[in-house]
């Protein structure tokens, strides 16, 4: 096969794995699981072993063919690689040191207890199944594979359950951090052990062992140590790019080179990845990386995820011994963990629950268990076999643990015995009288700490959260919905309220001046006129979905808020409206009246609304026949009135709708036909014609 038949076949593999990982990971999450799990399974199913390998027009060996020794083509590996590169470097960037060094002693000792817990586990499993010595390659390797640890699953649940910041919460975060760089030696240190032993494990040289644990060791913290020294002066010259999206992609490469670094030292890539990240992870560049770096991640990380699931020979599973070894080693791989990591809890402040949370919450495996296993069987350290059981084990430790931690966290109770002292982060709030101006002051005050030379990070959690940093600065932004929630260190809440005040004043100053120059008033006079020459874009489906019981031909109320309540009612009775939300419908609508009243001129009134209960744009229409003071433009009483209710969400159907009515009523004679209307069928109709006329 020449290089373009390679590159057609590669384009087309890429091609089916994007849209089959995307939908894999659709179906979890509806389930309301990890994607991963998603991604891994259509892995396997659209891989060599099944799909992949079917013979299909254009590809005589299956999209997916098996390589020479090996399940997938090296091609389709190699952006597997570049996409595990990618994954540890960001997991390096997420990294916590703060959090490391504040819980680094109970964090480190639960985490240490996990490790060796899981690891000697491991090995002793794969000793009792495979009929081996306790210390060979393959041992080592399924012991330092049960070492791993997914802190995003977990992650993930603390902070739906809202326990990120609870004593439980914060070590199982801690304790992952010394978990995830202690397992990183280990990996390294294992790796030079089997390149000393050989894969059949023969004399074991303790000595020379050592020496290649002690390089280990030091390649990574040396690099580690210069990295974080050094990590003001590399973001510096990261700066030198200029423009966020370069800063990003230069820190990639720069990851890019030091995976090589460590590959050549005889480690793996991965960790050299991770020591890029970690040594950014502090600096002020770090979340505009991550947020910059996203769009790549969630391209080559599915890809990862897939290419793993094709490596899974399903034949494996067919074999008994394969399936009873798989189901042995997850057991024991929850067990050490929950022993090794809720064991010492118990000795920490924390009583059998909260030991029980820590333990469950350091059970899942995850993505890094997978590139741990596709390190083995890429150098022959695991079998086919072996590497479905390490595909099992990652499985099962990252299915079982979500439902019964969510579970232990829902109890009320604590996990620990005493209360525990939390640091010296605090909370100021400022509240705003409405969403809108809220809306406003967020983006201008974030605006203003971009200008101050500050980076900011949106950050996903459910709500709107931002992340703020410079330097040794961490301010984080939770928006709610009554108010702007700054998280800072005590020290910083001088700066953050001087800033802020004075971002008011400018926004006030803002208001004043444009209160001068736009009369809206003047503007609202021109909405229905006839000086804005064209009508309008064609808008008839507004029209069409007008709920028959949202009309009435004649309404009873003698005054403007009669008026709206009837108007409302429409609304309600027609089934529009929850009835509990009734109230708070009416509010919003009077709320914006009492800004400024809708009443235009001609006799037309658009009193419209916008708030969380409306689930979409409803309009009502109605008609007084004397008429009613409005407050209009004109002084004339109002008789023809159209309400818009609409969520906050729904900001653009709101304005084309008052766009489109008001295109209408401007038309000549339009209003006067509409008064002759007797029948709200009738009205509808008409109300169609114009707006396609």
């Amino acid at each position: 096969m020449n290089i373009t038949e390679l590159m057609t076949e590669l384009v087309f593999q890429i091609g089916v794995i994007l849209f089959a990982a995307k939908l894999g990971g659709m179906a979890m999450k509806k389930l309301k699981m990890p994607s991963v799990l998603g991604e891994l399974l259509v892995g396997i199913i659209i891989g060599p072993y099944l799909l992949g390998g079917l013979a299909i027009p254009g590809f005589p060996h299956g999209l997916f063919p098996t390589a020479e020794g090996f399940s997938v083509t090296p091609e389709l590996y190699g952006f597997a690689t570049i996409a595990s590169i990618i994954l540890l470097f960001l997991s390096g960037l997420e990294t916590d040191l703060s959090l490391f060094l504040s819980y680094s002693v109970k964090g480190a000792i639960i985490g240490i207890g996990g490790i060796i817990g899981a690891m000697l586990s491991g090995m002793a499993v794969g000793s009792l199944m495979l009929h081996t010595p306790l210390v060979t390659p393959v041992n080592l390797f399924l012991g330092i594979l049960s070492v791993a640890t997914s802190v995003g699953i977990t992650a993930r649940i603390l902070s739906e359950q809202h326990k990120m910041g609870s004593p439980e919460g914060v070590t199982i975060l801690a304790a992952a951090v010394i978990d995830d760089v202690l397992g990183i030696i280990m990996l390294a240190i294992v790796l030079g052990m089997i390149s000393v032993m050989g894969h059949g494990g023969g004399h074991i040289n303790w000595g020379h062992i050592g020496l290649i644990a002690l390089k280990a060791v030091a390649v990574w913290l040396g690099f580690t140590v210069l990295g974080l020294f050094f990590a003001r002066r590399i973001s510096n010259f990261l700066k030198f790019f200029k423009s966020e999206s370069s800063i990003a992609l230069m820190a990639m490469g720069l990851s890019f080179i030091l995976a090589g670094i460590f590959e050549e030292a005889g480690l793996a890539m991965i960790i050299g990845a991770y020591v890029t990240g970690l040594s950014l992870s502090r600096t002020d560049i770090s979340f505009v990386i991550q947020e910059k770096l996203e769009v790549i991640h969630d391209f080559f990380v599915p890809i990862f995820f897939c290419v793993m699931g094709m490596m899974v020979d399903v034949e494996v599973f067919t074999n008994p011994h394969v399936i009873i070894f798989g189901l042995i080693y997850s057991v024991i791989a929850v067990i050490a963990k929950i022993i090794g990591c809720g064991g010492p809890a118990l000795f920490l402040n924390f009583n059998r629950l909260g030991a029980m949370r820590i333990g469950m919450g350091m059970v899942p495996r995850g993505e890094v268990a997978l590139i741990i296993a596709g390190i083995g069987i890429a150098q022959g350290i695991l079998t086919t076999d072996l590497f479905g059981v390490g595909v099992m084990m990652t499985l099962l430790t990252t299915v079982v643990p979500p439902p019964i931690l969510t579970a232990l966290l829902k109890k009320e109770k604590k996990g620990t015995r005493r209360e525990e002292k939390g640091d010296d982060r605090v909370e100021t709030d400022f509240n705003f009288p409405s969403s809108e101006i809220m809306a406003f002051a967020t983006t201008q005050i974030l605006e203003e700490f971009e200008h101050q030379g500050y980076f900011v990070h949106a950050w996903d959690v459910g709500y709107p959260a931002y992340q703020i940093r410079k330097d040794d600065v961490f301010i984080t932004l939770n928006v709610y919905e009554d108010r702007l929630s700054f998280v800072s260190l005590a020290q910083d809440v001088r700066f953050l309220k001087t800033l802020i005040y004075e971002k008011l004043l400018e926004m006030q100053e803002t208001v004043n001046k444009l209160r001068q120059m736009a009369k809206p008033e003047d503007l609202g006079r021109e909405l229905i006129s006839e000086k804005i020459s064209s009508p309008g874009r064609k808008e008839d489906n507004f029209f069409r979905d007008i709920h028959p019981g949202c009309i009435k031909m004649d309404l009873a109320g003698n005054d403007k808020d009669a008026i709206i309540n009837e108007l409302v009612d429409l609304a309600l009775n027609s089934g529009l409206i929850a009835s509990d939300d009734r109230d708070q419908v009416l509010q919003a609508v009077l709320n914006r009246e009492a800004s400024m009243s809708t009443g235009m001129q001609n006799g037309i009134a658009l009193p419209h609304g916008k708030t969380d209960v409306v689930p979409r744009l409803i309009p009502v229409v109605g008609i007084h026949r004397e008429g009613v003071d409005f407050d209009s433009l004109d002084g004339e009483p109002s008789r023809l009135f159209f309400m818009i209710l609409s969520s906050p969400d729904t900001s653009g159907p709101h304005v084309r709708f008052l766009a489109a009515i008001s295109g209408i009523l401007s038309k000549p004679d339009v209003v006067e036909r509409i008064l002759d209307c007797r029948k709200a069928d009738e009205l509808k109709e008409l109300l169609i014609a114009e707006a396609v006329s």
